[in-house]
């Protein structure tokens, strides 16, 4: 089963962390373009909340509904529960490093299904483009955060 590992840290406190990737719109923020989001059903992140969306890769439309488990100050692990990929879990772990540091540890454990959408999601989820998209995802977040730690 494929795997994928990335850290990072951000000058921000345990506390902005959780608010940043607590906010509704943080999906959204945290795509890189080309990719398209829309929202269709986010609810507020909690023990089996819900997020409906569409990623848009092209004309391509990839139809995604996770369910959000572990939740607790330290992270959360979003669990897809339909889509584009036979079994997707990411999850987020946030470590406080210092007063004003937080490292975030992005774990996500992944397989393919048969067919076509095995071919898309082994092009789209390749190891080059997770790292691009994390490599995004923690320009935002250091971005997004980089006064919280004041």
């Amino acid at each position: 089963m494929p795997q994928f590992d990335y850290s990072f840290t951000v000058p921000a406190p345990l506390a902005a962390v959780q608010r940043f990737h607590s906010d509704t719109s943080a999906l959204k923020r945290l795509t890189p373009p080309p990719t398209i989001v829309q929202l269709h059903e986010i609810e507020p992140l909690a023990e089996g909340s819900v997020s409906k969306f569409t990623l848009w890769v092209g004309p391509l439309p990839l139809h995604w509904t996770a369910v959000h488990r572990g939740v607790s100050p330290r992270g959360f692990t979003d669990v897809q529960v339909a889509g584009p990929a036979a079994r997707w879990e990411h999850t987020h772990t946030f470590t406080p490093l210092d007063a004003s540091t937080t490292r975030i540890d992005e774990h996500i454990e992944f397989e393919h299904k048969r067919g076509v959408w095995g071919v898309v999601t082994r092009l789209l989820f390749s190891r080059p483009n997770l790292l691009l998209m994390f490599a995004y995802r923690r320009f935002i977040t250091r971005r997004s955060l980089r006064h919280a730690g004041a």
